[in-house]
């Protein structure tokens, strides 16, 4: 595996892949930006990991003993053919471009696709059309170089990815259910949920199903705790029923669906005065047009009166003299003088009103149709700051959920605020750090607060506030530092015990994903349980032995593989790829179902998804099992 980047991202999914995965890893970093040695970091930082790895200049690795053999760095200036021959893209497997610059990773992928038609190139894009585009010209390419490729093998051969489109289910779901072990497959939110052990002679709810027990004790003298060394005490992944029954007085890991709770708002409802029509006249201009209204009604019934003409002929004789292209009543009786003269008067009073009206009624559609402001009575919303790439898509996906949601940005040109325009919520503008704007964004009713914002201070002085107003409110905050992060989640814990507080670092949610990607595109995403790891997978019945031909309880093997849903659709109305977020207009609807009868029989055309260990997911995939260099056996 090969992992080219600049950033925090490569870092991470280089670690995810040798530590997640088992796989040897060689890891592209600028020589100007390359990891320097450290003291005190800690052992399971992607820094501390690399501060400990020597760095090879010019694109030579350096053998010390002190190589670690599962990663190898090379530095570089650019992704070129040269660096990219040297790290060995033409023998690896999968090849990650994860560089900030889109240009950037297209160029690598197309040389790289050169060099090897038969990598898995997984390429990080934030632009979805560009990368539709890019995954079936590469495909294309691939091919071409070589026609007698497989087709199904191409399936997974490119995939696009973003770090917002990935990062943004788990953040979305930290809102929500205060977790990121989360897992998105057919537009749904999975998590795995701990479950408090449960009572003699009880049996825990097992949500969806039971994925594993915990631990049996809650210290271990020898540091296995939680690992696969644990023994019969440690996690159990995937265990029976009657392992299940007989474990009373341990807890659970559950699969249930991520849903919002609590009464749906609306848009138009959440947002103030959102409707143009109720919001076209302030009450002061009603109040004068309704004066006026009546004014030319008492003008037109004194004329009706007086001059004994139909009442339609005097409203219409009215008008006119409103307007002023009636003739003068010069020798009408003193009654329509009078009349006309007061009628001159109205229309004159009628000029500025309409005047007004117009433009209150221009500045009332202008508004409607750029930003609403949050109501007064809008309480157990979800507070968003920060409309960039990040909180575009966290919006995007919690309006998927139906969580009402208010927005507060400082830039008015921000990515997210077209589509928070389009979507009909509410967004106050300005910056997060003065006085009023979380009050205007009604943070002392809101359910949570979701600071996406790139600045890692401002972030944390909005907590800070918002504690300060609610201390019990739920706080998610988005932190790139790990130490930094770790020590803010720890303080606020401390301090506000019974609130939940969470950090999150969008690298660090969307590397399982990247990971996952270069595995095979059939991997959906991994669930830690303790310090072992389950692994999300979507495969297709046929060419699968311990599958087909067997029932759903039959194809259960406890410890190694579980089946908790099925496809039974034609391939050709299925989704390509059911970890992708639904909704982007070229994906079918898929149709998983969850709630599975133990005695049908796989066929094989169908497609499930189902929980796996690493080991388990290997042999299903007939890649052998994981040694201890990193390599496949078998």
């Amino acid at each position: 595996m090969v992992v080219c980047g600049d950033d925090g991202l490569a870092r991470r999914l280089a670690v995810e892949l040798r530590d997640v995965y088992r796989e040897r890893v060689t890891l592209v970093v600028p020589e100007a930006r390359a990891p320097q040695p450290a003291v005190g970091r800690r052992s399971g930082s992607a820094l501390g990991l690399l501060s400990r790895v020597p760095m090879a200049r010019h694109a030579r690795v350096a053998a010390t003993e002190q190589t670690d053999p599962h990663l190898r760095v090379v530095e570089g200036a650019e992704p070129d053919e040269g660096l990219l021959a040297a790290a060995g893209v033409e023998r690896a497997a999968a090849l990650a471009l994860v560089y900030e610059d889109d240009e950037t990773n297209v160029r690598a992928a197309l040389v790289a696709r050169r060099l090897n038609p038969r990598l898995r190139l997984v390429i990080r894009l934030y632009n979805r059309k560009l990368g539709q585009h890019l995954e079936e010209l590469l495909d294309q390419a691939a091919i071409i170089a070589e026609p007698g490729l497989d087709l199904r093998e191409l399936d997974s051969s490119t995939t696009v990815l973003s770090d917002a489109d990935t990062a943004a289910p788990a953040l979305a779901a930290s809102a929500v259910a205060g977790t990121s072990k989360i897992v998105q497959a057919d537009g749904l939110l999975l998590r795995a949920v701990e479950r408090t052990p449960p009572g003699r002679g009880q049996v825990a709810d097992p949500g969806l199903c039971t994925l594993a027990l915990l631990s049996a004790t809650t210290g271990d003298p020898a540091g296995t705790e939680g690992s696969e060394h644990s023994g019969d005490r440690g996690p159990q992944l995937l265990p029976d029923d009657r392992a299940v029954a007989a474990a009373t007085g341990r807890g659970i890991v559950a699969l249930e669906a991520v849903s919002h709770v609590g009464p749906v708002v609306s848009a138009g409802r959440l947002a103030g005065a959102t409707l143009p029509v109720a919001s076209l006249f302030s009450r002061r201009l009603r109040w004068s047009l309704a004066g006026i209204v009546a004014a030319v009604a008492a003008l037109a019934v004194a004329s009706w009166i007086t001059t004994g003409d139909h009442p339609l002929h005097a409203a219409y004789i009215t008008l006119l003299d409103i307007f002023a292209i009636n003739d003068p009543a010069v020798e009408e009786p003193a009654e329509r003088k009078t009349l006309q003269i007061l009628a001159g008067f109205v229309g004159l009073l009628l000029l500025p009103v309409l005047v007004a009206a117009a433009l209150e009624g221009l500045g009332a559609f202008r508004t409607a149709t750029a930003l609403r402001r949050p109501a007064r009575r809008t309480s157990g919303h979800v507070v968003l700051l920060g409309l960039g790439k990040i909180g575009a898509r966290v919006l995007a996906r919690l309006r998927e959920l139906e969580i009402p949601v208010v927005c507060v940005e400082s830039d008015p040109e921000a990515r997210g605020i077209e589509l928070a325009r389009r979507l009909r919520v509410p967004v106050v503008l300005g910056d997060v750090t003065e006085e009023g704007v979380l009050e205007t964004a009604r943070v002392g009713k809101a359910h949570c607060l979701l600071a996406l914002t790139s600045a890692d201070i401002t972030n944390l002085e909005a907590a800070l506030y918002a504690r300060a107003v609610r201390p019990d409110l739920r706080v998610v905050m988005r932190l790139y530092e790990d130490d930094f992060a770790t020590a803010v989640y720890r303080t606020l814990r401390a301090t506000h015990p019974d609130a939940l507080t969470r950090s999150r670092s969008v690298t660090h949610l969307a590397a399982p994903a990247f990971a996952g990607a270069m595995m095979g595109r059939q991997v959906l995403g991994a669930i830690p349980v303790e310090r072992r790891v389950l692994l999300f997978a979507a495969l297709v019945v046929a060419g699968h032995p311990q599958l087909e031909g067997r029932t759903i309880a039959e194809s259960f093997r406890p410890g190694a593989w579980r089946v908790i849903a099925l496809d039974t659709s034609a391939p050709e109305d299925r989704r390509p790829d059911l970890a992708a977020a639904p909704g982007d207009g070229r994906l079918p609807e898929a149709g998983l179902v969850w709630d599975l009868h133990p005695g049908y029989v796989l066929k094989t055309q169908d497609r499930v998804v189902l929980a796996a260990t690493r080991r388990g997911l290997a042999e299903l995939l007939g890649r052998g099992t994981v040694s201890a260099s990193g390599t496949r056996e078998g």
